[in-house]
């Protein structure tokens, strides 16, 4: 791998980790992955289908998320109006 610059790992806040760099990874079950990428993103929620590589599938958890909250609020805000 190239070590002409170093390897940064970002920590976001509801999405995945950054590694700004070459990195290599070692899975649970023993595989090793090798990313030569500018960025790889590692996924955080699991509920990727590349695992452990994001699909952003924590974007549409997230969405559901927020139309579950905007869901109750409107319901709240009806049931005060009654």
């Amino acid at each position: 791998m190239a070590d002409r610059f170093p390897t940064r790992v970002e920590i976001t806040g509801e999405g995945p980790v950054l590694i700004h760099g070459p990195v290599e990874l070692f899975t649970p079950d023993g595989r090793r992955v090798r990313c030569e990428r500018a960025v790889t993103a590692l996924c955080t929620c699991r509920r990727s289908r590349r695992y452990p590589m994001c699909d952003t599938s924590h974007r549409r958890c997230a969405r559901s998320r927020r139309r579950e909250h905007d869901d109750h609020q409107d319901q709240t805000e009806t049931d005060q109006r009654r």
